[in-house]
């Protein structure tokens, strides 16, 4: 479908609340790829699940990491992944296979990671306490950022929109200009409070489209800054915000702030409450203020690249953000118009006659002009949404969507898979590569005889000098973070009835005479360790157990 035509006149923004994505496990950060057509979610169980986001079903299951992801970053064709966890480790993944690359652990735990918006090869990463981390994927080499101040090690860092520039921030209000290839200092500047005081970076966010970035700072004010103007004023320069947006009245501190896919809006969620507030860029106004369940914290925000979509996540749950979309199916002839009230027609004099008598001869400028043009209906012209302003063409090998598998009801009694007694033995979880869960029976069936052997994941250690090891990572210290994860299973309240019966939906099963909650595969694994099951008279295998169980419970 073309895109100019999905575009209202008008807004640009989201009105209302447009359903939402349950992963089954608590959703803690999400991303768009670079189209908007997947949406990769970080789990607190530390799976990536993938959302097809043109159907809102879930396109593939990557059981990631064993501790809950904490940042994700897609690569420019949509083909890698790159993912963190609280246990320090970051990891490359291939998205249409599921299959780990390589890893890199890191003494302390990850903020934020990002690929290079144009090279695939470097991933910049912010470890906590220390300076950001420029990666090199193909050789595992690692460069540290020069920082302004070695004993601030608060820094946030994020590249410019074509990766030519770092940006980095540290928690006096000191902004860096790094290049990319030198890491030379280019350009610097301090944001300060109107005063000579000065304020923590809290996050730098790079619009989409023009050279305008964001900085969310300590003092609950978002500045806009243009890219353009930094890099001239250079060192120690005081370049004055285009924008400076805030809550005046109840002085809300931002979680997470980005721009719109098209740079003209910005959205800001609240860190007190499931609250988006967009602005318009060019003028600074608010112009509308999205409010979800009360009680609940937001986590994270992201925009959709292309069309006037918001995702935001709290309480394990991804809330989708959309314009409130009128249908009208009638059709009309293409000069009928509708009216309000009668009208009174005058009638031309000519209007009815068999032949016009006063009309003159048409030139050979109009139709019949045109039926001697040959139209082209073979060459296929690139869609500007998705092209830079530096290309004429799109990426022909980006991967847009992900193929959909069939779901297997009863893979044990597949005819064409291994032996029950080889899934029993080869069930054995791995991180990176064994999946869990109720949707994901398919994943856990072992490759048949003679199979290609897994390659050996490749883990590289990487040391920075000064930085603490015992720091624990800000998402699993948040308070009320209790709270959100004593989540029941299944899908929240306020979701479409539609996706009622998800194959990804745990079912909740009750032991009648001990009144265990839980989902099968926890009440299989309690009862068949309680139980002691011996093998031959349940069966040989937890899966067949599983089946005879959960008939049982009803």
């Amino acid at each position: 479908m073309n895109l100019e035509l999905l575009e209202s006149f008008g807004q640009n923004y989201p009105e209302e609340a447009d359903g939402t994505l349950d992963c089954i496990s608590m959703a803690l950060t999400c991303t768009f790829n670079r189209w908007g057509t997947l949406l990769a979610v970080g789990c607190n169980d530390g799976r990536i699940v993938i959302w097809d986001f043109l159907t809102r079903g879930i396109a593939k299951i990557i059981s990631a990491h064993i501790h809950p992801v904490c940042s994700l970053s897609w690569s420019r064709d949509g083909h890698k992944l790159v993912s963190a966890s609280t246990d320090n480790i970051v990891s490359q993944w291939d998205v249409l296979t599921g299959d780990c690359d390589q890893r890199f652990r890191f003494p302390s735990p990850i903020l934020k990671l990002q690929y290079h918006p144009r090279d695939m090869d470097k991933v910049l990463v912010c470890p906590m306490k220390s300076a950001p981390v420029l990666l090199t994927l193909s050789d595992s080499k690692h460069v540290v950022l020069p920082v302004d101040d070695d004993s601030d090690l608060n820094v946030v860092a994020a590249f410019d929109r074509r990766g030519e520039y770092i940006y980095t921030g540290n928690a006096k209000g000191k902004i860096l200009v790094l290049n990319t290839n030198t890491q030379d200092l280019v350009a610097s500047f301090r944001v300060t409070t109107g005063t000579s005081n000065t304020t923590a970076i809290k996050s730098i966010e790079f619009a989409r489209k023009g050279s305008c970035f964001l900085i969310n700072t300590a003092d609950r004010i978002i500045r806009v800054y243009d890219g353009r103007e930094i890099l001239t004023c250079g060192r120690d320069g005081e370049p004055e915000p285009m924008q400076k947006l805030q809550d005046l009245v109840n002085r809300t501190p931002w979680k997470r702030c980005c721009f719109s896919g098209d740079g003209e809006y910005i959205v800001a969620g609240s860190a007190r409450q499931h609250a988006l507030y967009i602005w318009e860029k060019s003028i600074g106004n608010l112009v509308k203020i999205l409010h979800g369940t009360r009680g609940e914290l937001l986590l994270d925000v992201a925009w959709h690249p292309v069309r006037p979509i918001i995702a935001s996540i709290s309480s394990g749950v991804v809330s989708i953000w959309a314009q409130n979309q009128v249908e009208n199916w009638s059709a009309f002839a293409p000069d009928f118009k509708e009216l309000d009230e009668n009208v009174e027609y005058e009638e031309r004099e000519s209007e009815f006659d068999i032949e016009d008598e006063d009309k003159s001869e048409p030139e050979q400028t109009g139709a019949d002009a045109a039926e001697d043009e040959e139209v082209d209906v073979t060459s296929v012209d690139p869609i500007p949404a998705f092209c830079s302003s530096d290309e004429e063409l799109e990426d022909y090998k980006a991967l847009l969507y992900l193929p959909i598998a069939p779901e297997v009801e009863d893979p044990e009694e597949n005819p064409f898979g291994p032996p029950p007694d080889a899934a029993g033995q080869n069930a054995t979880p791995d991180d990176g590569s064994a999946h869990s869960g109720p949707g994901d029976k398919k994943q856990r069936q072992p490759s048949s005889d003679g199979g290609p052997p897994k390659k050996k994941i490749r883990t590289t250690t990487i040391e920075l000098q000064g930085v603490p090891n015992d720091e624990v990572h800000p998402l699993l210290g948040v308070k009320g973070d209790s709270k959100s994860k004593k989540k029941a299973a299944g899908r929240p309240k306020g979701s479409k009835g539609k996706d009622k019966d998800s194959p990804f939906r745990p079912k909740v099963c009750r032991d009648r005479a001990e009144g265990l909650v839980g989902t099968p595969g926890s009440l299989v694994a309690a009862a068949y360790k309680q139980h002691e099951v011996q093998e031959g008279r349940y069966g040989s295998t937890p899966p067949q157990f599983e089946a005879r169980l959960i008939s049982f419970l009803g």
